[in-house]
């Protein structure tokens, strides 16, 4: 099989102040050659992080760059190491170019019709590369610019899923690598952000502690803050079809977020200012 789009693989926008907020699962494009070999449930996108742009609407003014995957997960994993290799051992994952979505129902109509090792290095070169070159270097052009950068990698997922926890998951799942991508007392600040609302639960790395994203841009020893957010998407839309934005209740939830944000650039700008 080969590979092709005509889709850019990502949104920027650059913003004034030295925070960056990638978004690597809310694109929805599946190349049409690429969709026609889905299952009906596939070409649905299910997995997909809904409406955090929206969610995050309070970016530009916080000054932030905004980094935005255009394509599905389906199509390539941007969260991700390249070779693929699971991020978690011993736990079920989806991999880089997923077959199965996190229901465990096949993403192919036809085995046949997964891709083969060429169709994930052409994806990975079209898709995967492009954003994570465009992560490097604006993450670079920040810490020149300041002296120190943060990464919010931005995420959400159903609340329910037994394939990879059980019960409910809790509401904000912060992620620090277990403590590698960050520094320690950033990620104690936003856990106390993050439970400070009784309506809301926080952990910090717990079943979710960041993907290759956080894990491998996070460098706290070079001035490289990052953090990675999963919530539940009960916080602010509609866990199923057809996955409707229900702004009163993100408006609940949203506010804590905006707080968390701003406890990221108010830490990394006092150490800019040293």
């Amino acid at each position: 099989m080969t590979f092709s789009t005509t889709e850019a693989p990502f949104r920027f926008r650059r913003g004034t102040r030295p925070l960056l907020i990638s978004m690597p699962h809310v694109g929805t494009h599946v190349p049409p050659a690429l969709a026609a070999r889905f299952t009906p449930e596939a070409r649905n996108v299910p997995d997909t992080d809904w409406h955090l742009e929206r969610l995050y609407d309070f970016a530009d003014e916080l000054g932030a760059s905004v980094l935005v995957a255009t394509h599905s997960r389906y199509v390539i994993d941007l969260n991700r190491p390249p070779d693929g290799a699971s991020l978690y051992p011993g736990q079920s994952v989806t991999g880089l170019c997923p077959i199965d979505t996190f229901d465990s129902t096949p993403v192919y109509a036809d085995a046949q019709d997964q891709p083969d090792a060429a169709e994930i290095a052409a994806r990975r070169d079209a898709l995967w590369q492009p954003y994570h070159t465009k992560l490097a270097e604006e993450l670079a052009r920040i810490r020149a610019a300041h002296g120190v950068a943060a990464l919010w990698d931005a995420h959400s997922i159903r609340s329910v899923l037994p394939r990879f926890f059980e019960g409910k998951l809790p509401d904000l799942n912060l992620g620090t690598g277990n403590g590698s991508s960050c520094a320690p007392e950033l990620a104690e600040q936003l856990l106390a952000i993050a439970q400070a609302n009784p309506a809301y639960s926080g952990v910090l790395n717990g079943r979710f502690q960041g993907g290759h994203i956080t894990r491998h841009h996070g460098q706290p020893a070079q001035n490289v803050h990052a953090v990675q957010l999963e919530m539940t998407q009960c916080s602010y839309m509609q866990e199923a079809l057809p996955f409707d934005y229900l702004p009163d209740v993100a408006v609940g939830v949203q506010p804590q977020v905006r707080q968390m944000l701003q406890a990221v650039l108010a830490f990394v700008e006092a150490r800019a200012e040293r």
